[in-house]
C-alpha cells in the first residue's frame, strides 16, 4: 500500500497555540487590567466608599481566574472572555453585597468621578436604564462604555455576531421607548 504523504508530513505535530505561559499573562496583564477595572468601576455602586478597592479586588480576582484557567482563555479574543469572567464575579459580589447605611451617603457625588459616572448618576439617565431588563442595560453598557461591539460582544454574550446585533438593536429601541416615557411623565407632570 503506497500513500501520497511524505514521511515527513504523516509524523508532523500538527500546529499548536502559542503556551499561555507567565510571559503570555504578563501581555494579558498589561493589555487588559486596565479596562478590567474600569468594567467594575463603572458597575459598583458609586455612593460606596470602597468602591475603588472593590474594583481592585475584582479585577484581581478575574486576572486570578484567568492565570487559573489560561488553556480556556481564547487567542485573540481575550478581552470578551474577560468581560464575560467579569460579568460572573459581578453577579457574585452583589448576591454578597451589603446595604449602605444612610448615614455614609454623601450628599454629592466624588469631584474626582469619571465622566462615565457622571453621565449615570444623572437622574434621567439613571430612570431610563433602570426601566431596561438586566440583559439590555448589559448590552447597552457593554457597548457604550467598554467599545465592545460585532464579534467581540456576541463573544460576551455568548452569542453569534448576528444575535448580538439583534441584541444591540433591540436594546436601544427599547432605551429611546424608556427615554420618550420619561419625557412625555415629566412633561405631563406624571
Amino acid at each position: 500500500m503506497t500513500t501520497d504523504a511524505s514521511p515527513d508530513e504523516t509524523t508532523a505535530d500538527p500546529p499548536h497555540d502559542p503556551p499561555h505561559d507567565a510571559e503570555w499573562f504578563a501581555t494579558l496583564f498589561a493589555a487588559h487590567a486596565t479596562a478590567v477595572y474600569r468594567y467594575f468601576r463603572r458597575r459598583l455602586p458609586y455612593l460606596l466608599r470602597r468602591a475603588p478597592q472593590d474594583a481592585d479586588d475584582l479585577a484581581a480576582e478575574v486576572l486570578t481566574i484567568a492565570w487559573r484557567r489560561r488553556a480556556d482563555v481564547p487567542e485573540g479574543a481575550e478581552l470578551p472572555w474577560l468581560y464575560r469572567t467579569a460579568g460572573f464575579v459581578l453577579a457574585n459580589h452583589r448576591r454578597k453585597a451589603r446595604a449602605v447605611p444612610v448615614a455614609e451617603v454623601p450628599e454629592r457625588p466624588d469631584s474626582g468621578a469619571d465622566v462615565e459616572h457622571v453621565v449615570v448618576q444623572d437622574d434621567e439617565v439613571r430612570r431610563a436604564l433602570a426601566a431596561l431588563s438586566v440583559r439590555d442595560r448589559r448590552i447597552l453598557l457593554l457597548h457604550a462604555w467598554e467599545g465592545l461591539g460585532g464579534e467581540d460582544l456576541a463573544a460576551v454574550l455568548g452569542t453569534s455576531r448576528g444575535g448580538a446585533d439583534a441584541a444591540l438593536s433591540r436594546a436601544r429601541a427599547r432605551l429611546r421607548a424608556a427615554w420618550s416615557e420619561q419625557s412625555v411623565a415629566q412633561e405631563t407632570g406624571s
